[in-house]
Formats: C-alpha cells, structure tokens, sequence
C-alpha cells in the first residue's frame, strides 16, 4: 500500500508549506516537448536570512508523489529575503502531463482556502 499526501503543497523546507502565493508564468518550447515553469515568489515565508544557505530544492508536493528543482535565486537585502525565483523543467510530454496535474491540484487547493 502506498501512502499518499493528502495535500499539495510548495515547500522549501520538507515538512514546511510555503505560504506565500507564487505568480507562476508556463513556457513552452516550439516543439511541444520541452518547456519550463517559473515560479516568484514575492513574500517567502519558509526562507529567512538565517536558514536560505540550507535551501537546496523547490519541492512540489501532491497525491501522486513529488517534483522537485534545484533551480532557485533568491534576492535579498540587508534585513529579509525580497523575492525567490524558481525555475521546473521538463523535457518530455509526460513530464509536463505530470507538472500540470500537480499545477492543477495546487490551483485547486488555493480556491478551497
């Protein structure tokens, strides 16, 4: 028996959900196949100046497992962390398939709350 997350979620840290919304822009390369989502997030809450040096993936959680990046920027100023840029790939149909299944449950989980 597979245990499933009853949730989706964005996490920085495992365990942790991000609460800040992110704005999310999709890409697509001309062949169909390829593309990318990137994620900003404007207000992290999960990333602090103390902690953002542990800060290895951008993990994308749901029912059916996990997605996960490592392809984080963050942008800071003297006192708080101003904005975190996170950049998912995929490179086949079934991986981008997979990403807006979770895209999806993500989207729904904000109008639920």
């Amino acid at each position: 028996m597979t245990q499933t997350c009853e949730s989706v979620a964005i996490q920085f840290i495992k365990g942790e959900d991000e609460k800040d919304n992110p704005e999310i822009r999709l890409f697509r390369n001309n062949d169909g196949k390829k593309g990318k989502a990137i994620y900003k997030f404007s207000k992290p809450s999960t990333i602090t100046l103390k902690n953002y040096k542990s800060i290895q993936k951008m993990y994308l959680i749901d029912e059916e497992g996990e997605l996960s990046t490592k392809k984080l920027d963050l942008s800071f100023s003297e006192d708080h962390i101003k904005e975190v840029k996170s950049t998912f790939n995929w490179y086949t149909e079934k991986e981008f398939e997979r990403f807006m299944r979770f895209a999806s449950r993500y989207a729904n989980s904000l109008n639920n709350n």
